[in-house]
């Protein structure tokens, strides 16, 4: 039987659950996979918690200095949040040769070139399933199932709490501000959401998943960006007239040029796409692949359960392994000339119009001069008489949008644009 000591720093929700599950999962582990894995440290200040959850005192430590220099652990697995002390924790670990687990996004996402380049010198491991989706198996499905693969996009809902406040919005007709209250009561929204809200959450995880996908290092510089807190309820409800959902999307993929296009945003996506029926604090991914077309994983991306799941998976899979894989492109430089700099998508717009001759022919004039195709038009009236003109365009670029909508916005007849979201197929 193989012995494995394992550290846990930290003992919050997510481990919380770990602990709770490699306690739980012991003997079952000792049966199926040979392994008994034993938590030898626990790195904590809070000792009401410690208690809470049963743990031995004897345990517990404030200083890291004893978990890397202690022979009998293997394994480091990091609960913490943010950058710092996370990234110097674990690079103590890795240089001491121990194998490292995260559930960490924004650290791992900032931090994978360093951290990979001190993995590989020591021949430690380095686990991160648990920083992506929670606990749905994304990871090891890039990296190991898909490899029959050349991956040309990925699109996803990966933060469980931007997905229940646009559900709520989409179902309920509740404005954004109501439903972010709703989702805090309830624990799914941070007391400051920003980190949600604003999309940097999914992006961290959007760089994450594209450097897999494509086998190139995708900093979280290069994913656009955009949150959620100026969708509107009415537009939502008139994209769902239109026969749309609204998501806040992870999207990637490779370009004709063969750049990679890496964004986060809201947007509408047809009322039948398998992403649409994803509904609350759930998570999905949507992979294409050359060979297998399309694959869809689903399931809970937060919780002290499901993502620890992914944790004690990524420690049985590090315990198990003599030699750990290695993402060589992680260790080399940006190449500044992988990434498009003007990507394409389809346009909902919303105008706010008067009604006056010849203001709309004049907007169709616009937008066919910058060579951009109308797919529908629905005109709208606001609750106070205001008129409002929709146009649903063609994939295009979002320069040329950008550039008809700054010659719109001046026309006689035309008070403002009002709304700009992507629409993805």
């Amino acid at each position: 039987m193989k012995k494995i000591g394992i550290a846990l720093l930290g003992l919050g929700v997510v481990g919380g659950g770990t602990y709770e599950i490699l306690n739980n999962m012991r003997e079952t582990i000792k049966k199926n996979e040979g392994l008994d894995i034993e938590v030898k440290r626990i790195l904590e200040r809070n000792i009401d918690r410690c208690k809470q959850l049963g743990v031995d005192l004897s345990k517990i430590t404030q200083n890291i200095d004893d978990i890397v220099n202690d022979d009998e652990i293997q394994i480091v697995a990091e609960f913490f949040g943010g950058v710092e002390p996370a990234k110097s924790f674990l690079l103590k670990a890795l240089k001491k040769g121990k194998s490292v687990v995260t559930a960490n996004k924004e650290m791992f996402s900032k931090c994978w070139h360093e951290l990979e380049t001190a993995a590989k010198e020591s021949g430690a491991g380095l686990y991160f399933e648990a920083s992506c989706v929670g606990g749905v198996p994304v990871i090891r499905t890039l990296t190991d199932s898909m490899q029959a693969n050349r991956i040309t996009s990925l699109k996803g809902i990966v933060n469980g709490t931007t997905n229940y406040i646009l559900s709520k919005m989409s179902d309920e007709g509740a404005d954004y501000e109501t439903c972010l209250k709703e989702a805090q009561k309830l624990g799914y929204a941070e007391a400051n959401p920003t980190a949600d809200v604003e999309g940097f959450d999914a992006t961290y995880k959007n760089s994450i998943l594209s450097s897999l996908a494509y086998r190139k290092r995708v900093p979280v510089e290069k994913v656009y960006r955009e949150g959620i807190s100026n969708v509107s309820v009415e537009d939502i409800a008139i994209g769902k007239e239109l026969g749309y959902e609204i998501k806040l999307l992870a999207i990637s993929k490779l370009t004709d040029e063969g750049k990679i296009e890496a964004r986060v945003h809201p947007a509408f996506l047809p009322k039948n796409h398998p992403l649409s029926s994803v509904k609350g604090s759930f998570n999905a991914l949507y992979i294409h692949g050359d060979s297998v077309d399309d694959v869809m994983l689903y399931g809970r991306g937060a919780g002290a359960l499901p993502t620890g799941s992914a944790i004690v998976s990524d420690v049985v899979f590090a315990a198990s392994k003599d030699v750990h894989r290695r993402y060589d492109f992680e260790c080399e430089e940006v190449d500044e000339g992988a990434f498009a700099t003007d990507f394409k998508s389809q346009y909902y717009v919303r105008l706010a119009v008067r009604d006056s001759e010849g203001t709309l022919a004049k907007i169709a004039a616009a937008f066919a001069k910058n060579g951009i195709s109308i797919r529908s038009v629905l005109q709208k009236e606001g609750k106070n008489g205001e008129v409002y003109v929709v146009f649903v365009t063609y994939e295009t670029k979002e320069s040329n949008v950008r550039k008809t909508l700054s010659q719109i916005e001046n026309f006689d007849g035309v008070d403002k644009v009002v709304s700009i979201l992507r629409v993805e197929e």
